[in-house]
C-alpha cells in the first residue's frame, strides 16, 4: 500500500503543480475560424507580440488569483499507467494557493474498490491536503479523518527514495508557475508568433504560440518580464521536474487576460499535456487548510510504519 500511496501523492502533486499551464497543435483550426468569423485582423508583427503578452503578464501577475479548469494527459509512471485528469476550482498565486477537484483514470487507476472517484486537493504554505473519502481513509487507516496532510518537503526526505525525492521536490519547486510564470516562459520563445483571432467560448481572443526548450533557456542571458531571482527559480525548478521543454499557446482576451493556456511539457516519462481555462481574474480566493483534529500526517503514517518494520526485523 505505501508504495502505491507515493506515486499517487507523486502524481497528484505534479497534477497541481503544473495546472497554471497548457498545449497543443490547432493553429491550422483557430486561422480557419478566422476565417469563417470574417474577421480581418491582420498578423501582429514580433515587436507586437513581444508587447501585448508583457502587458497580459503585467495584468496577470497583478491580479493575483483566477478561476480553473483544466484537462491534463498524464505519461505512464511506473506502474502507474497515466491517463486523463480534470480539475476545477480556484488558484492564486503570490502567494500560492489552490483549492481544487480533481478526477479521471490518471487520478484514480489502481485505486481499487472503494477508492475514491474525486479528489479535493488544497495547497497551502508547501502543504497538500487531499480528501480521501470515507472508504479509502478507513482502508488506510486513518483514524476516521477523511484529510490526508502532506507536508512535501518532509516527505522528500522520509521517502529514502531518489527517485520519489526528485518527484516530490520538483514538483514542490514549480509550485509557482502561475498563468503569469507560463507568459514568461513563452516570451523567452525565438519563434513565438501571432497566429491570429480566434473565439474561445464565445469571447473574442488572439491566439498565440511559441516553443522553447530548457536548455535554450539556460543559455539566455535575461527574461523580458522576470528579474535574475525570479529566472533561476523558474529554470531550477523545471530542471528538477524533468521539464525538457515546452510548447505553449495561449489566447489572449480584450481585457489583456489570457483566458486559455495549452502547453504540452516533455518529460523523461514522456509528454504532459494540458489545457487550462481561466476565469473570474482577480476573484476573492478564501483557500483555508481544513481543521487540524480532521487531518491524518501521512508523514507521521510512514514514520510508523517504519518504526513497526524495523521491530518486526530485529524481533
Amino acid at each position: 500500500m505505501s508504495k502505491s500511496i507515493w506515486r499517487r501523492a507523486g502524481l497528484s502533486l505534479t497534477a497541481v503543480a503544473v495546472i497554471a499551464g497548457a498545449s497543443a497543435c490547432g493553429g491550422e483550426d483557430d486561422k480557419k475560424k478566422a476565417a469563417d468569423n470574417g474577421s480581418q485582423t491582420k498578423i501582429q508583427s514580433g515587436a507586437e507580440v513581444t508587447k501585448v503578452l508583457q502587458a497580459a503578464y503585467k495584468k496577470t501577475e497583478e491580479a493575483k488569483t483566477a478561476k480553473v479548469n483544466m484537462v491534463m494527459t498524464m505519461p505512464k509512471m511506473g506502474d502507474e499507467p497515466g491517463g486523463q485528469m480534470t480539475m476545477d476550482g480556484v488558484m492564486g498565486w503570490d502567494p500560492m494557493m489552490i483549492d481544487v477537484t480533481a478526477k479521471g483514470a490518471a487520478l484514480t487507476a489502481g485505486a481499487g474498490a472503494g477508492g475514491p472517484e474525486q479528489i479535493r486537493m488544497v495547497w497551502l504554505k508547501d502543504v497538500m491536503y487531499m480528501d480521501m473519502g470515507a472508504a479509502a481513509a478507513k482502508e488506510m487507516g486513518m483514524d476516521g479523518k477523511r484529510w490526508m496532510k502532506m507536508d512535501l518537503a518532509a516527505l522528500a526526505k522520509e521517502s529514502g527514495d531518489p527517485a520519489i525525492q526528485k518527484q516530490l521536490t520538483g514538483g514542490l519547486d514549480s509550485m509557482d508557475q502561475s498563468p503569469a510564470e507560463q507568459l514568461a516562459v513563452l516570451l523567452e520563445s525565438k519563434s513565438i508568433k501571432h497566429v491570429g483571432p480566434a473565439k474561445v467560448g464565445g469571447v473574442d481572443t488572439q491566439h498565440y504560440k511559441g516553443t522553447i526548450s530548457v536548455a535554450e533557456m539556460l543559455k539566455a542571458n535575461k527574461s523580458l518580464v522576470l528579474d535574475e531571482t525570479e529566472r533561476k527559480q523558474l529554470t531550477d525548478g523545471m530542471k528538477e521536474a524533468g521539464i525538457t521543454s515546452y510548447d505553449t499557446q495561449v489566447w489572449v482576451n480584450g481585457d489583456g487576460f489570457p483566458v486559455k493556456m495549452d502547453v504540452s511539457m516533455a518529460t523523461k516519462e514522456g509528454p504532459v499535456k494540458m489545457v487550462s481555462n481561466y476565469t473570474d481574474y482577480g476573484t476573492k480566493a478564501s483557500v483555508t487548510a481544513p481543521p487540524a483534529n480532521q487531518t491524518f500526517d501521512f508523514a507521521a503514517m510512514l514514520k510508523e510504519m517504519g518504526a513497526a518494520m524495523e521491530e518486526g526485523a530485529t524481533s
